[in-house]
């Protein structure tokens, strides 16, 4: 039996696995150890990872890119719908109010939801693992946004299931890169925590996460987050630059053709990587449509002007971090800066002048994620031994309950039953005087704290019914957990000690 974790990223994924004398990174068939976050179908079969990247160009239409983005989202959610424009395939409205990505396949029209793509993704996944350590791949821990809600984690957890994982945990993907850094480390202070900032640039969202570190012990003490701001709004700063100087110096315009605009946005992503090592760079693509060859160029302070509005907007989510965990700069011991999009050393130069020193980067930028969730794995698994370390995440949202009489209040809670920053799992025991079925409703208690466009409600349990109670009004106790997954269920429904079931919708 081994333990994995996995990193499926909005651009990539990265496999990682436990041995005995350390954590490895698994390579795919192309012998990468990063492996695109697509899946492409073609005429007569699908193609999963590297060979759907490589198969895009052929069928654009029916290739399906950052998945990711619209797990658990509603089909008209305005963040949806910004990012619908740039994905080539088609989309429509659910029934439930969901997502449904339309594509052809095999001479029909087919329509998935995103979870079906995902599932597929996490199948591929597995399939790497299994032919890498040549035996079964079960127990696993995956690397989630801190920002996911309820739905979206749900989600996760049933596209796990339909690809035959067993997810021990949903881990956030600050606290697994915390873990991957933490439990090796050997000089943290014995007289008080430690502070650590980390900060999660990724190819689609920035994620900032203030931890405590003692020997042998890490908490998570504050989760902030911009769920929009990642490498590829920089790459689409330079695809929008590049478009109108086409458009201007050539007559054509890469809007109108899907293929040449999937050809520039993969050069602007070269580009900006060239960028980050160099002043300037060139941009030179054959044929990009109209059987038209195009070249440009641009510096970096060109680049970094283009970009101000987005890197203003960097800095956000670490001064809300730290005014959550409230603490100063000065007391952060260091800023370990990881994920695709950190490379661009304007954003190091904003970090630097925000925290008062260079941030670090002990950890591998692509990896530490699917690392730590590997050791989580491990550590939850009854398979490994492994060092005992405590690893203590927050709840990124607080959270409050109704009833059909209205908000559930307690005296210490002021109507929110999980705050924002308590530590996951928790339990409360509700009680209720109840002569007949109810409903419990869960919600989001501050709309602020959630990204833009996302509903309030949770979800609604049924309690009931109450045959077993003996009076008009019985005593019914009701066990509500917020698990190691970060989701709110209901554990158990007493009356008079006889459990009642209780209904998810």
């Amino acid at each position: 039996m081994s333990v994995i974790g996995f990193d499926i990223g909005n651009e990539n994924c990265v496999i990682a696995v436990v041995k005995q004398r350390g954590i490895d990174v698994l390579l795919n068939d192309e012998s990468n150890r990063e492996t695109p976050s697509v899946v492409c179908f073609g005429e007569k079969q699908r193609f999963l990872g590297s060979a759907g990247a490589s198969s895009a160009m052929m069928n654009p239409r029916s290739t399906v890119t950052q998945v990711k983005r619209l797990i658990g989202r509603r089909f008209k959610d305005p963040e949806v719908q910004t990012d619908l424009k740039i994905f080539p395939f088609d989309t429509s409205e659910a029934k439930d109010g969901g997502i449904l990505i339309n594509l052809k396949y095999l001479g029909e029209t087919h329509s998935f939801a995103p979870v079906q793509i995902l599932a597929m993704l996490f199948s591929h996944m597995k399939d790497v693992a299994e032919k890498n350590l040549e035996m079964p791949v079960v127990d696993c821990v995956i690397g989630i946004p801190s920002y996911f809600t309820d739905l979206q984690r749900r989600a996760y957890l049933d596209a796990a299931k339909i690809a035959g994982l067993k997810p021990l945990r949903l881990m956030h993907d600050c606290a697994a890169t915390a873990l991957s850094y933490g439990i090796y480390k050997t000089d943290f202070s014995s007289t008080g925590p430690t502070y650590v900032a980390f900060i999660d640039i990724g190819h689609c969202d920035t994620q900032v996460s203030i931890v405590s570190f003692e020997v042998g012990h890490m908490r998570i003490v504050s989760h902030a987050f911009e769920s929009n701001l990642g490498g590829r709004d920089f790459d689409e700063v330079l695809f929008g630059y590049f478009v109108a100087q086409f458009k201007e110096q050539y007559k054509i315009d890469v809007n109108s053709n899907i293929r040449a605009c999937i050809r520039l946005r993969a050069a602007c992503e070269k580009l900006k990587k060239v960028l980050s090592a160099n002043s300037e760079a060139p941009l030179n693509i054959e044929c990009l449509m109209d059987e038209k060859d195009v070249k440009g160029f641009i510096k970096r302070e060109e680049f970094e002007r283009l970009s101000s509005a987005l890197l203003d907007r960097v800095c956000i989510p670490c001064k809300k971090a730290l005014a959550d965990a409230t603490i100063t700069v000065g007391k952060i011991h260091s800023v370990e800066l990881v994920g695709s999009g950190s490379r661009i050393p304007a954003i190091a130069k904003l970090i630097t002048s925000l925290f008062g020193r260079e941030p670090s980067r002990t950890l591998n930028a692509s990896e530490c994620v699917a690392r730590g969730c590997a050791l989580q794995c491990a550590m939850l698994s009854p398979v490994f031994r492994v060092r005992e370390y405590d690893v203590q995440d927050s709840n990124p949202f607080s959270i409050g309950f109704s009833s059909d009489e209205g908000p559930i209040r307690t005296p210490s809670s002021n109507g929110i039953l999980f705050p924002r920053g308590l530590s996951i799992p928790s339990t409360k025991v509700l009680t209720f005087q109840r002569s007949s079925q109810f409903h419990l409703d869960a919600f989001y208690a501050d709309p602020n704290e959630l990204p833009a466009g996302v509903s309030s409600r949770i979800c609604t349990f049924t309690i009931g019914p109450l045959q077993g109670s003996n009076s008009d009004k019985a005593r019914v106790k009701v066990k509500i957990q917020l698990n190691l997954h970060g989701i709110i269920t209901v554990e158990a429904a007493m009356v008079n000690n006889i459990h009642f079931h209780a209904i998810f919708q």
